[in-house]
């Protein structure tokens, strides 16, 4: 069996919402990290082109956008669940509210120019100006807009206080009263936010979220051990893809299994990643490609937020 693989850096929101996510689960795993800024030789060789952080690797499988490492999680380890039975619906729907929406928020309030200042004030200039340029490209294309930080700053108490209020109010710990990916997609932005000393405020100053968000943080990263990504490369080309999911092929737009194709996000991040495409289910996407040095990986997308287009 395999190793669990991440591909991440530290100050990356979604890598910690993964990283979360396996402390919740107190799961071991291989910790690879990767440049914040393209290019990223190491991880494009496994993904084809896909850029967004975090990926999980599991031997020659490679798992892209959290929401779809939140299911390959819970195959891994079905308790604590992340899915908790009878939320199902709730939570997968509220956790990609959280990811987009709150998200959105917290990306405008923390790259304001004063956080800017505090957080990259003593990095060289250089960077700086890289590290900008690297994400106005990638929200180049997609149908996610950078929120002006007018709106951000105008709207932000209102999903503070809604938020404050329902964990005033609600019978557990949690939010939907136990814990669930629910409250780690909705911890990661305000983690986020709490790293300038310029955003903080806007988390600590409502003390039920704060109460809340040390609690879901308490969960922890797991057990982790660093892996350099030419190791995770090699681990890729000598592995062989797992076994395709029992679940029929299904697309209502006629793709079938074999076809070539293109796979991309539509938010931000729009790069195309092209293979074969094999699987189609309610949830994932799988497309085989070949790469010289990864050799023949399984590249799985979520279908909520991603599109498949025909070469």
């Amino acid at each position: 069996m395999h190793e669990l693989i991440l591909h991440h850096y530290p100050t990356s929101p979604f890598a910690e919402k993964a990283r979360l996510m396996l402390g919740f689960k107190q799961l071991s795993w291989r910790s690879v990290m990767i440049p914040p800024v393209m290019p990223k030789p190491d991880l494009t060789a496994l993904t084809g082109g896909y850029r967004k952080t975090p990926v999980l690797q599991v031997g020659a499988d490679i798992y892209c956008d959290t929401a779809l490492i939140a299911r390959r999680l819970e195959a891994e380890k079905s308790t604590p669940a992340l899915f908790p039975e009878g939320q199902e619906f709730n939570v997968a729907c509220f956790a990609q509210w959280a990811d987009s929406q709150v998200f959105l928020h917290a990306v405008s309030l923390v790259f304001q120019p004063a956080s800017i200042a505090a957080r990259f004030g003593k990095l060289p200039p250089e960077f700086l100006k890289a590290f900008i340029a690297d994400r106005a490209k990638l929200f180049d294309g997609g149908l996610a807009t950078r929120l002006p930080l007018e709106q951000a700053q105008h709207q932000w108490p209102v999903l503070m206080g809604r938020l404050e209020q329902q964990l005033q109010r609600e019978q557990g710990d949690f939010l939907f009263g136990e814990p669930s990916l629910a409250d780690i997609a909705m911890a990661h932005p305000l983690w986020f936010l709490r790293s300038s000393p310029v955003t903080a405020p806007l988390v600590d100053d409502y003390p039920a979220v704060a109460t809340w968000l040390n609690r879901v943080l308490d969960f922890g990263h797991g057990s982790s051990s660093e892996l350099s990504g030419e190791e995770a490369v090699a681990i890729a080309f000598e592995a062989t893809p797992a076994a395709l999911p029992d679940e029929a092929f299904s697309d209502p737009n006629g793709f079938v299994a074999g076809q070539r194709v293109s796979i991309a996000a539509i938010d931000y991040g729009v790069d195309g990643v092209e293979g074969e495409l094999l699987y189609a289910g309610r949830e994932e996407l799988i497309l085989r490609r070949e790469d010289p040095r990864a050799g023949t990986v399984h590249v799985h997308f979520p279908r909520m937020g991603f599109a498949i287009k025909a070469l």
